[in-house]
């Protein structure tokens, strides 16, 4: 028995996380509808498990990170530097799927749909509403809800106060230093658990949609894919190329949270696996990181809020034949850059950024209620977008404040659960 767990931790990370998928999308096909009740439980088990590890991580991570950066770099510099990327790479991302919209129009020849009878237009809540909920009325409630945000507020309040007091709380503050350690090894435990989570998300996937679904928006579902690609691979590509990094090295080290993005289609249940990766496998600062990973899941969104509400505008207005002004054309650039920040922790962030801004354009509502039959289909991907975006942010700001290491990024390790001391390239 000993030898067949040596034998399977031997096998790299991402190579078990790949054959437990393609194992998944084989038992989903071969046992059909059944696949769901069978296999779910699995994938269920896995998200839970990481949701359960997130908030607690986050929170004794970023007090500790606001209390390590005290005195080394600004943090008004970092916050700074990091909201920047994160408003031009969602720019370069409304830009990529305007352009594979407009090349493969989507909207053309797909008969007439049905609207799901379940849509409803999301109610999107004001930008005052949005910042005061930034602030919890109860950090104990947003800590129990997961509501990441607040608890980055408080924690980094928290972390400032800790700070201010000295040596007063010097014990306290080595306190929560070994609870975020205690957390990080949680988290090795848990991700040893991705290829079996895995295994049961795309089985029962496969087995409960199949690929049928896919046929009548297949255009749609490939504009989607392609822009989604085109922007992970020559914009994201192409920034770290401009800050003398190596493309293949980020995507190798970044493959374990991309991975897991993609078959959770979570954002959230994501970030514990993207913080590893970009502080074990890329060599990012883990104070820095520990602020600007959590931040991301919760507001860089490029999938979600920037390519998907561009494609589907454009899907919207093909379908029903209206031609588009240049003044809508910059409305939805706009209203997805700023949207993506405004609609933060609202729940069905995609959805709500395209109702936003298919309302901002003047385009009908009802398009939106033809994509919900394939929206997992879609969110895989677009989830994938996201996290590769909220951890190549943190590597250029990192790599322009000093606090990359780029012995650790040239080695790119794709490891990121139990070999904490592994450096070798698997």
């Amino acid at each position: 028995m000993k030898k067949l767990v040596s034998a399977w931790f031997r096998i790299p990370f991402w190579q078990r996380v790949l054959g437990a998928f393609v194992l998944g999308a084989v038992a989903g096909w071969l046992v059909g509808e059944p696949a769901g009740p069978w296999f779910q439980p699995l994938g269920t088990l896995y998200v839970n498990l990481i949701k359960m590890i997130a908030t607690p991580l986050v929170f004794f991570a970023v007090i500790n990170a606001v209390a390590a950066l005290h005195g080394q770099k600004s943090m008004a510099v970092l916050g700074g530097k990091t909201f920047l990327w994160f408003a031009i790479t969602a720019a370069l991302a409304v830009g990529v799927g305007l352009g594979v919209a407009a090349l493969l129009r989507p909207g053309e020849g797909v008969g007439q749909l049905m609207a799901s009878e379940s849509f409803k237009p999301k109610d999107v809540p004001g930008p005052v509403q949005v910042l005061l909920d930034v602030v919890p009325t109860n950090p104990f409630a947003a800590l129990a809800n997961g509501k990441i945000l607040q608890v980055i507020f408080f924690a980094g309040l928290l972390g400032f106060a800790l700070v201010k007091l000295g040596e007063k709380t010097a014990r306290l503050r080595e306190l929560v230093r070994e609870a975020s350690d205690a957390m990080i090894q949680v988290t090795r435990f848990v991700l040893e658990l991705t290829p079996l989570g895995t295994f049961g998300l795309i089985a029962a996937l496969v087995g409960t949609y199949g690929f049928e679904r896919l046929l009548p928006l297949g255009k749609l579902v490939l504009a989607l894919y392609v822009a989604c690609a085109l922007h992970i691979v020559f914009v994201y590509g192409g920034l770290l190329l401009t800050h003398g990094l190596n493309p293949l090295r980020f995507f190798r080290g970044a493959a374990p949270g991309m991975q897991v993005a993609f078959v959770s289609a979570s954002s959230f249940a994501s970030m514990p696996v993207a913080l590893r990766s970009v502080t074990h496998n890329l060599g990012v600062n883990k104070d820095y990181a520990a602020f600007a990973v959590p931040l991301g899941a919760s507001i860089k969104m490029d999938g979600c809020g920037a390519i998907y509400p561009a494609i589907a505008s454009l899907f919207v207005a093909q379908y029903f034949n209206l031609d588009l002004s240049a003044s809508q054309y910059f409305i939805i650039l706009l209203a997805s850059v700023l949207g993506s920040f405004g609609t933060a922790g609202v729940p069905g962030t995609a959805v709500v950024m395209a109702t936003v801004v298919l309302s901002s354009a003047g385009l009908p509502l009802e398009g939106l209620g033809y994509l919900l039959a394939i929206d997992r289909i879609l969110d895989m991907m677009r989830t994938l977008t996201n996290v590769t975006g909220q951890m190549l942010v943190p590597v250029l700001v990192a790599r322009e404040e000093g606090l990359l290491d780029t012995a650790v990024y040239n080695r790119a390790s794709t490891a990121v659960a139990l070999e904490e001391n592994a450096v070798k390239a698997d």
